[in-house]
């Protein structure tokens, strides 16, 4: 079992930048995949960037390339989320997720195992 807790979320403007955290506890393995999904009321989630927790590598949709980071510290059990240049169609709850299979890094909800209860971003014009 793994238990995921999302912090970090708050209200911005427009081009500014905001971290999300997710704390993650219970068993955890090299092959794991961590992710963010977000999701906006009546619409589906939708995968905004994951990682491998054993080797670090990653995976990004196309809407947040080049302004979104994912990182984890394996020694804290955190995975971060270093969210840039927001705009305001990134207003979402956002989901931190976790993978336990040994595939490649897999974007669909129906992948992920465990989830977090969310944490609200607003991005304001």
């Amino acid at each position: 079992q793994v238990q995921l807790v999302e912090s970090g979320g708050g209200l911005v403007q427009a081009g500014g930048s905001l971290r999300l955290f997710c704390a993650v506890s219970g068993r955890t393995e090299r092959w794991y995949t961590m992710g963010w999904f977000r999701q906006t009321p009546g619409k589906e989630r939708e995968f905004v960037a994951a990682i491998r927790w054993g080797s670090g590598s990653t995976s990004y949709a196309d809407s947040v390339k080049g302004r979104f980071t994912i990182s984890r510290d394996i020694a804290k059990n955190l995975v971060d989320l270093q969210m840039s240049s927001l705009k305001p169609e990134d207003t979402d709850v956002y989901y931190c997720a976790a993978d336990r299979s040994i595939s490649t890094i897999r974007q669909t909800i129906e992948a992920y195992d465990y989830w977090g209860p969310g944490t609200q971003v607003t991005v304001s014009s």
